[in-house]
């Protein structure tokens, strides 16, 4: 009989899967990592798979990896490194062995480490755990393809479907690692395999064999670890990645504004799954087009917007510099439109699966003429609800396209989402026109905050035209005159200028000798670096940009107050320099990487110390 586990309490712990694209170690990533969020653990992940789309088995170049972190309180990085590596073959140890810290466990599949499977991971000898000078003692070497093949012998299944069940006896082994309850697991699989009763149940056959073989095989050699949630703030929570939560704030925007929401959308990696979950529900009034080109995708959401709903489009950078036309349209007609770029690695097709924030300035500046557009940028994968339903709200409001930039990163990341009640989301009011102005308005005739008063078509008295000429302020008639030109111009300028965003706010310490400021998805390295920074003895503060156009009212106040200011984003500097241009007199010292992957926060917080000492 197997001893009595020894369990440690742990305040977060990180786990990296990894395999072949083929291996589902993205299913299994999301499994644990909802399992986690459902006993109340603090969750961040971070999906990373090649742009292949199905690359030679056992391959350098076709590893997928899908790394969580989970604890005990808030967290706010999927990690640097992981404390427990799943590396389903040889390819997945050569390549992911980098992101483990040192003494972590390591569980690897012995039945995919045969020669054939070294010589294609390029290993130079069969020892290919001393070849990495790996310990051995920290490696759980279980022959786990031949297991599964056991488990589900008699199931009926062929070989490939059995073989699709590797990754739950992975997930089993974990799931021993750190105590979880497989009751959890097993409710998750039956719902998503609702309509293939059979293949739950294996799948729960397989994840209940990889823990009992944990718990038989190395109960007395390897400690089982727990993370027990310490701040549970009651509410129904789910997990959530940021493409969905994404899709979330669309819906409860267009609900509380009483519209209809359109999605006019061309397929592009890494934005398609907001298309993917908004088809889902046309029980919500939803309507979405798979169009046949970016232009489309644009020009037909700007449509649904001039009908009278909330026009959306989604892309990533490729299609927002195909989208400007019809962006820059919106702008001169004044109609309200939101505009999805999920960025990814760039220029041209780049690195479609990886993430930067290399499109702010494309988004700030990247059309003909003077167009001044609303940015926001989503701050995390539960943020981008928010996000999402406030650049609706300020599409609505001010009758303008916003544009909203999350990436790959927090869109494909996730983290547990406290289910929001509607009745407390701020309300959205869009500036109908009044019915005491029939018979005088015209289309250009604005509310008191400049906002142009939105008239729907088929509304008795409020016939008008719109389209892309400079039309004349006062008749709404096409017009080249050169002062009505100057006036409009500096019209929807000001309309821009004065939407109300909130306040900076700082972290930190107040009268810290270095401020860290960053933009978007940096938000959760920038504020651990911080914390890590601040452990060891340093004053230092952060402050985050959600708003980019217009930028908060007290920025320059809040930049122009500390010592020194380093600005970190994940370009070559494209935050910082439209900030010196916004603020007078700031130099910055700056922290730039394009690399494609999240900031390491060891990196940030060895450069920011650099900072520090001169």
């Amino acid at each position: 009989m197997a001893e009595k586990l020894e369990v440690k309490e742990l305040d977060q712990v990180v786990v990296r899967f990894s395999g072949d694209s083929g291996d589902g170690m993205q299913l299994a990533g999301n499994i644990f990592s909802t399992v986690s969020a459902t006993v109340g653990n603090g969750i961040s992940t971070f999906p990373d798979y090649p742009a292949d789309i199905r690359a030679p088995q056992g391959s350098l170049t076709g590893v997928s990896g899908f790394q969580v972190h989970i604890g005990a309180g808030k967290v706010y990085t999927p990690g640097d490194k992981c404390d427990v590596l799943v590396a389903m073959n040889a390819a997945a140890l050569k390549t992911q062995y980098r992101y483990a810290k040192p003494g972590a466990t390591i569980i690897i599949d012995t039945d995919s480490f045969g020669p054939k499977d070294l010589e294609k991971a390029q290993f130079a000898t069969p020892d290919y755990l001393g070849e990495m000078g790996i310990d051995p003692d920290r490696v759980i070497q279980c022959p786990l393809t031949t297991m599964v093949k056991d488990c589900l012998a008699d199931s009926g299944m062929d070989m490939k479907a059995m073989m699709k069940c590797r990754n739950m006896f992975a997930l089993g082994l974990v799931c021993w690692l750190f105590d979880r309850d497989l009751n959890l697991v097993a409710n998750f699989l039956k719902e998503k395999f609702a309509k293939k009763p059979a293949i739950a149940e294996a799948n729960i056959k397989v994840i209940q064999a990889g823990y009992d073989y944990g718990h038989n095989t190395h109960s007395s050699t390897v400690n089982v670890y727990r993370v027990e949630s310490k701040t549970k703030e009651p509410g129904r929570y789910m997990d959530i990645t940021g493409n969905k939560a994404t899709a979330y704030g669309f819906i409860a925007a267009a609900e509380k504004a009483g519209l209809k929401l359109y999605l006019g959308s061309y397929p592009i990696t890494p934005a398609t799954d907001v298309l993917h979950e908004l088809s889902k529900h046309k029980s919500c009034g939803v309507i979405t087009v798979q169009c046949e080109d970016e232009i489309a995708g644009c020009s037909s959401a700007l449509g649904a917007s001039f009908a009278g709903a909330l026009g959306v489009t989604s892309t990533s950078g490729p299609g927002i510099c195909l989208k400007s036309e019809a962006m820059n349209l919106a702008v001169i007609m004044e109609l309200p439109l939101v505009v999805l770029d999920v960025q990814r690695g760039g220029p041209a097709t780049g690195l479609p699966t990886k993430s930067e924030q290399t499109d702010l300035l494309q988004a700030l500046f990247g059309r003909n003429g003077e167009s001044p557009m609303p940015v926001m940028a989503a701050t995390s994968p539960t943020d981008c609800f928010d996000a999402a339903y406030q650049a609706c709200k300020i599409a609505l409001e001010h009758m303008t396209p916003v544009v909203l930039l999350t990436d790959a990163f927090v869109a494909n990341g996730s983290g547990a989402f406290k289910l929001p009640d509607m009745a407390k989301l701020d309300p959205i009011n869009p500036p109908y026109v009044p019915e005491e102005l029939k018979g005088k308005w015209t289309p250009y005739m604005r509310a008191e905050n400049g906002t142009r008063y939105w008239a729907v078509p088929g509304r008795e008295g409020f016939a008008h035209i719109l389209g892309g000429l400079e039309k004349d302020n006062a008749t709404g008639a096409i017009s080249t005159n050169p002062e009505n030109h100057d006036l409009m111009t500096r019209l929807r300028q000001q309309k821009i200028a004065n939407i109300q965003v909130p306040d900076l706010e700082v972290d930190g310490d107040n009268d810290a000798d270095l401020l860290i400021v960053g933009f978007g998805s940096t938000y959760g390295h920038l504020r651990a670096a911080m914390d890590e920074l601040r452990q060891k003895g340093y004053k230092v503060a952060q402050t985050h940009f959600k708003y980019l156009n217009p930028l908060p009212k007290n920025t320059a106040e809040v930049l122009s107050k500390f010592k020194k200011v380093v600005v970190a984003e994940q370009n070559m500097g494209q935050l910082a320099a439209y900030l010196r241009m916004k603020v007078d007199g700031f130099v910055p010292f700056q922290f730039n990487q394009v690399k494609g992957q999240p900031f390491v926060v060891e990196e940030l917080v060895n450069a920011f110390e650099d900072i520090l000492k001169k």
